[in-house]
């Protein structure tokens, strides 16, 4: 048949790069293939409602419980073990991070986040029930457990779904959460206490998870990596038993009595045996707890250990910085919160802007190096000469450090995901979300051992005002000279800046270990 006769759609025409193609090739694009479904819209607006409700319950309670203590003391007695309802919370969270985030790579994260806000809405009506200090301390553990895996499944469920160059600004957003947080939750509780009695603060969880379970259906239904589930039991006995001691360690070792210090010593020696006995175990277990080989890599764990630091940094500030107002400058409760507003703000800043200049440059560790330098310089400056400022510029160099403090969190969640590859997301977020617990911990006993320390050691009964003030308030310095009040002032301002100092000393750590992170791109 002559070319004239075939239909236009075959006939070949000559192309000048290579060999002849039918018209209709040659005219017509070929058609992309659709998008999967899930990339369709934006994993904003899919993943990002989803969890931040129950991440933010979960940081909540690990704060609003502080400006209740008073009236749970009041209502419960035993105001000697009241630090056991802070303490149980922080261990159970502590061991639940690495557990859940093992259990989600197994069985997928959508469906643990359901069981982990199940418990945490389970413990927190048994909370608001409790007739004794013990049973409030056993609900607060199983509360720590399920808020242990809100925010460790949280995290990790972003780098599912996220791709590595976008993960820096979802993770900022998750950061600016965090942040948000931890600092509306003592104001929540105060406000809730005052008005509602100390058990809505436990109540108010129930409405708030109820809705955080609507959204969770939202979560694009992943399953885990298939295969049988196994677990490493005695691993995970072996880690409580390394963590559950070492906390209660430190919570003693404040004490500055013989017979803490001996409970303390005993305690130790008992978690560092575990800890023995526990990397032991990892290195032989088929399905370990904590998996050494990825700890071993070198971005994962300077990443960890960053997170460490900044973890005792940022809670050790958030601890002890409205004690330092409140004694030393003597502002009012309002004042303090007005006062702290630019470190909330600057630190939540710093974690959105950190966020977006990963995603459009792919460049990771240089924020954090840069921000734990700047961090460091105010914290040095402020331990050095903060008594020679005024309240408005202490104000304003400890937002400079919160700027700093901003570039790390979501930072450090990006480089552990990308290191450790899609199998292990969860192990990955869960070593991050203990190291930063454990930080925390061993960070704000080490600070409040040394301001303790200098008070006592001061010799001029500024320990014994301190407490007084702290317990009393304004009513402590009625019986006391002004002459006095004020040399009392200056030594409590002198110990503060030598914990400023310590609090130095963690963001210093940190920077190095920004700087020598091996990765510095995704």
């Amino acid at each position: 048949m002559p070319a004239n006769d075939l239909p236009p759609s075959l006939v070949l025409k000559e192309s000048p790069a290579g060999p002849a193609t039918p018209a209709s090739a040659a005219t017509t694009p070929p058609a992309r293939e659709a998008p999967p479904p899930e990339r369709q819209r934006s994993p904003f607006f899919t993943l990002f409602p989803s969890i931040v409700l129950p991440m933010f319950l979960a940081i909540v309670d690990q704060t609003i419980i502080s400006t209740a203590l008073p009236a749970i003391g009041s209502a419960l007695g035993q105001v000697e073990r009241l630090s056991w309802i802070v303490v149980a919370y922080l261990v159970a969270n502590t061991i639940a991070a690495p557990v859940y985030g093992r259990l989600g790579d197994a069985f997928g994260r959508p469906r643990l986040m359901f069981v982990a806000l199940g418990i945490f809405l389970l413990a927190s009506a048994l909370c608001a029930m409790a007739t004794s200090v013990e049973m409030l301390a056993a609900s607060r553990m199983l509360q720590g457990l399920g808020g242990g895996g809100l925010m460790t499944l949280s995290q990790a469920l972003v780098g599912e779904a996220v791709p590595p160059r976008d993960r820096g600004r979802y993770q900022g957003y998750l950061a600016g959460v965090m942040v948000c947080s931890s600092t509306f939750g003592p104001v929540a509780g105060g406000f809730l206490t005052q008005h509602f009695g100390w058990r809505s603060v436990f109540l108010v969880n129930l409405p708030i998870g109820l809705l955080a379970a609507l959204l969770l259906l939202r979560l694009p239904r992943r399953g885990g990596s298939g295969g049988r589930a196994r677990f490493d039991r005695l691993g995970l006995a072996l880690f409580v038993l390394f963590i559950a001691p070492m906390l209660l360690a430190l919570e003693e070792v404040q004490r500055f009595d013989l017979r803490s210090l001996l409970v303390a010593l005993g305690l130790a020696t008992l978690s560092l045996t575990a800890l023995v006995l526990l990397l032991r175990q990892e290195k032989r277990a088929s399905a370990p707890l904590l998996p050494i080989a990825l700890l071993r890599q070198g971005p994962i764990w300077r990443a960890d250990a960053m997170a460490a630091c900044h973890g005792a940094a940022l809670v050790s500030l958030f601890t002890f910085l409205p004690m330092y107002l409140h004694v030393v400058r003597g502002t009012s409760a309002a004042e303090t919160g007005l006062l702290l507003l630019p470190l909330t703000i600057a630190i939540g800043f710093g974690s959105l802007v950190t966020g977006q200049l990963v995603s459009r440059s792919g460049r990771t560790a240089i924020f954090p190096s840069l921000g734990l330098c700047l961090a460091t310089a105010t914290l040095v400056g402020l331990g050095l000469w903060a008594p020679h400022l005024s309240t408005r510029a202490v104000a304003f160099g400890f937002g400079l450090n919160a700027l700093g403090m901003g570039t790390v969190m979501g930072v450090v969640q990006v480089m552990v995901q990308n290191a450790a590859g899609p199998r292990m997301l969860g192990a990955a977020a869960g070593s991050v979300q203990f190291s930063r617990s454990v930080g925390a911990a061993l960070g704000t006993a080490l600070v409040g051992t040394v301001l303790f320390a200098t008070l006592a050691l001061q010799g001029s009964g500024s320990a014994e005002f301190f407490v007084d003030f702290i317990r009393h308030g304004s009513e402590a310095l009625a019986a006391i000279p002004a002459a006095t009040r004020a040399q009392l002032q200056a030594d409590i301002a002198r110990a503060f800046s030598n914990a400023f100092l310590t609090v130095a000393g963690f963001t210093a750590c940190g920077a190095v270990l920004a700087w020598s992170m091996p990765v510095r791109r995704i």
